[in-house]
């Protein structure tokens, strides 16, 4: 079957009845879950002690040879996070939701506000209409052509490769997530959330500091926050900035169609997909949020025709980074180059 058969294929699926079918994927299991929680939370700790040491013993080479594993850690701690707010890492939401903010303290990311704007993201992916919350800014080419000379610079800087995943991944992490702008008026549980969880960072620093001192805990862990916090964007972006994602207007956007079509298929390597908790299986994720990450390769092997929509391997995403806007005739998203290599 050649790729134009697939995509005929997998256009006619019936993506509500399909998310039927993947609900019996939903149950969690409690004794998978706290292993998945302990063979990913005790590694990093280990790889976080086996830094220090080779740092304090001028090891520079190990020292830096452990970042990456550490960022691929607390990826996947995030991932786990990531399924504590859609409920869907424990059978009980209290259990969920307290594991989710322990984790939150590490990941620097307060739990329920996210939460909150990971659910309106969920809700709204690909909706042209509804763009602006828990996404990546993405114009169209009409809105783009009407902005001032100005503006537009601002959005290229913006969708640049290095502000979106060089500068872009610190400042989230690191200041935006601090404190909710524009979403505070009127609203006290994104305040409480995001100042409990910066409360408890400062108390996770300063017992850290305490125990080894301000200069090494920072020479090791951030480091790994900011290579995680990189890894983590660009698995975001990828997801969903990809040319042939699905995007619709108004009363054409449908939810459940969209969010099979709208969601890549990220096909990492067995290693990488291990490290980023099965997250690039997205579209599947979209359809269904509910199941947890370690199901997720089971509903591709029980239904193997899911295995080829919207699929990206790493060497085809790498151009995926190029992408801007969304061009409204072609309905696919295109980079400036092709913008201005079609005008007059």
């Amino acid at each position: 079957m050649d790729s134009s058969d697939i995509t005929q294929q997998t256009t006619e699926f019936d993506a509500r009845d399909l998310m039927r079918t993947l609900s019996r994927y939903q149950e969690p299991s409690s004794a998978r879950s706290i292993v998945e929680l302990a063979i990913t939370a005790t590694p990093l700790g280990l790889v976080w002690i086996l830094m220090w040491a080779a740092l304090d013993s001028g090891l520079l080479w190990l020292y830096a040879g452990f970042i990456l594993p550490g960022a691929g850690f607390l990826v996947r701690l995030f991932i786990i996070q990531h399924d504590c707010g859609h409920g869907s890492f424990f059978r009980r939401r209290l259990l969920n939701d307290w594991v989710g903010r322990a984790i939150s303290v590490l990941t620097l990311t307060p739990y329920d506000h996210w939460r909150h704007t990971h659910g309106l993201h969920h809700a709204s992916s690909g909706n042209l209409s509804r763009r602006g919350t828990g996404d990546v800014h993405t114009l169209t080419v009409h809105e783009y052509a009407a902005l001032s000379p100005w503006r537009r610079i601002r959005y290229r800087v913006y969708r640049h490769p290095i502000s979106m995943f060089g500068l872009g991944p610190s400042w989230l992490f690191l200041f935006e997530n601090r404190l909710p702008l524009g979403f505070m008026r009127g609203k006290w549980r994104p305040w409480i959330s995001t100042m409990s969880t910066n409360l408890a960072i400062v108390i996770f620093i300063g017992l850290m500091a305490w125990a080894v001192g301000v200069g090494p805990f920072l020479a090791v862990h951030v480091p790994i926050t900011l290579l995680a916090a990189t890894i983590g964007t660009w698995m975001f972006y990828v997801q969903h900035q990809f040319e042939e994602t699905e995007w619709a207007d108004g009363p054409n956007w449908n939810q459940h169609k969209t969010a099979l079509h709208g969601s890549s298929h990220y096909d990492l390597p067995i290693v990488l997909r291990w490290f980023t908790g099965n997250i690039g299986v997205h579209h599947v994720h979209h359809l269904c949020s509910r199941i947890p990450f370690y199901r997720l390769p089971l509903v591709l092997r029980d239904h193997p025709e899911l295995r080829h929509v919207g699929r990206l391997n790493l060497l085809q995403s790498l151009g995926c980074a190029s992408l801007a806007l969304w061009d409204e005739r072609q309905q696919r998203l295109i980079s400036f180059r092709e913008m201005h290599s079609r005008q007059p």
